[in-house]
């Protein structure tokens, strides 16, 4: 299976959620933004069901920013990877410094975003988080573990594409992971979209007004 772009890979993951989710009064759908919130859009309007975005910023460890020591995220939730902190001995006054970096990109984004709209209520609802497809998945896990400090009642991860060991993984920690393909080998999200252009700003807020 190959997507067209994100739309068409939203209206097939659409339907795959649709005997379970459509029409639920307790279903939210979150998309990851950017590339995620096409996606979520045509999730959303094939599942009748209100969209929103959720932000997630990953904090890196200061010098090696690629590795993560945790993330904050829509909502005020910050989460940590304590192994890391701990085996790394990073200091607080460190880890306030990055926090309050991520925090000012965080807001931009949700500002432009979201322009002026409160934060969605997530406290006992059915959350779907969506992504246009997950590689090591480590946002996704960021993304899962901030909702879950927020209260819902369950959580559902929704993705196109994703590699087999990363969906395994992730499995561990939701109520229900849909993912339409898990090529083996993955290589990448975009090889499985004939068009994968990059998702703005502009459209980001087109689609979720």
């Amino acid at each position: 299976m190959q997507f067209l772009n994100r739309t068409d890979a939203g209206w097939q993951l659409g339907e795959a959620l649709l005997a379970r989710y459509g029409g639920r009064s307790d279903v939210l759908v979150l998309a990851l933004p950017r590339g995620g919130v096409p996606v979520a859009a045509e999730v959303a309007r094939k599942l009748n069901t209100p969209l929103d975005i959720f932000v997630v910023r990953k904090l890196g460890v200061p010098g090696h920013e690629e590795l993560a020591m945790g993330a904050i995220a829509t909502g005020g939730a910050i989460v940590f990877n304590d192994e890391v902190v701990r085996n790394l001995g990073i200091p607080k006054y460190a880890i306030d410094r990055v926090i309050e970096r991520e925090r000012v990109e965080l807001e931009r984004r949700e500002r432009d975003y979201r322009g002026g709209r409160p934060a969605p209520q997530i406290k006992g609802q059915t959350v779907i988080l969506v992504d246009d497809g997950l590689a090591t998945g480590a946002t996704m896990h960021a993304a899962v573990q901030a909702v879950r400090a927020l209260g819902p009642a369950a959580i559902v991860i929704a993705i196109p594409a994703a590699a087999s060991s990363t969906c395994s993984r992730l499995r561990a920690f939701v109520d229900d992971i849909v993912c339409l393909i898990k090529p083996d080998p993955f290589f990448a999200v975009s090889a499985w979209y004939d068009d994968f252009s990059q998702t703005t700003d502009q459209e980001v807020y087109n689609l979720v007004h």
